[in-house]
Parts: structure tokens; C-alpha cells; sequence
């Protein structure tokens, strides 16, 4: 069997503070690492439609998904795989983050962007080298 990448999506959501929401990852790929939350893309649900569904199962809130701010690509983060994802800018549209997959996750919370955890994930990595600033970038959302 040939294997093929995957593709999986993920969000870069600010308040307006600034600070980015991190959550920690348990499971590959790179897990113990801090990223955007997010997860793999089903079959026919378009990537920002499962922004919403994998943000509402991990954190419990609902948010608006803005312009694309970059792709990521994980190859061989620990489980072997190939994933492909759009990392999209959004906002927090209703509830308060909580931790809904205690099993897949191992906590979450808003970063400075000054002031982040020292493992990333590969998709937040990307996200920062993409923004145009620290201090100000667009948001797109």
C-alpha cells in the first residue's frame, strides 16, 4: 500500500490581548508539544468547517474562522505520518475554553507571543515565521 499524505487543519485564535491559545498535545504526532488547536480533516468537510467541529470537541468553544494564514506540513512527527494542513486566523466567537479530551491533551492557555512555551508544535512554528510581526500582525478574521 502506498502511503500518502494527510491532510489535518489547525487555528491560530487571539484575543485581544494578543495572546495566542496553545493547547498541549499527549498523543503524535509531537506530543508533549505546545500548538494550535485543530485535528484531521474527514473525508468531503471542508478544512474550515473542521476547524470549527475539532476546536468545539477539544476546548468546548465556538469560534469564527478567518483567512488562511499559512500551511503547515508535518512529516514524520513521531507517528510515522505525512500531514498537510491549512492553519487558519480566528476569533473566539462564544464560551470560555476548557479542557474537553483530558486523554489527548494535557492543558491549554493564551501566550504573549513574547512569552511562549518552549516546545512548539511544527504547525505553530510555521504560523509565527508567517506572521508579519510580533508585536502587530493582521489577523485576517
Amino acid at each position: 500500500m502506498a502511503q500518502k499524505p494527510e491532510a489535518g487543519c489547525g487555528a491560530a485564535i487571539f484575543d485581544d490581548d494578543g495572546r495566542l491559545l496553545l493547547i498541549q498535545r499527549l498523543t503524535e504526532p509531537e506530543s508533549g508539544a505546545w500548538g494550535l488547536p485543530g485535528g484531521k480533516i474527514d473525508f468531503g468537510e471542508p478544512a474550515r468547517e473542521t476547524a470549527r467541529r475539532e476546536i468545539a470537541e477539544e476546548l468546548g468553544i465556538d469560534i469564527e474562522v478567518g483567512k488562511i494564514a499559512c500551511v503547515s506540513e508535518i512529516i514524520n512527527g513521531g507517528d510515522g505520518r505525512h500531514w498537510v494542513s491549512p492553519i487558519f486566523f480566528a476569533r473566539l466567537a462564544s464560551g470560555e475554553p476548557r479542557l474537553m479530551e483530558p486523554e489527548k491533551h494535557g492543558g491549554f492557555g493564551w501566550f504573549s507571543l513574547d512569552d511562549l512555551p518552549g516546545h512548539l508544535t511544527t504547525p505553530t512554528l510555521t504560523l509565527l515565521k508567517a506572521l508579519p510581526t510580533a508585536s502587530g500582525p493582521s489577523r485576517g478574521v
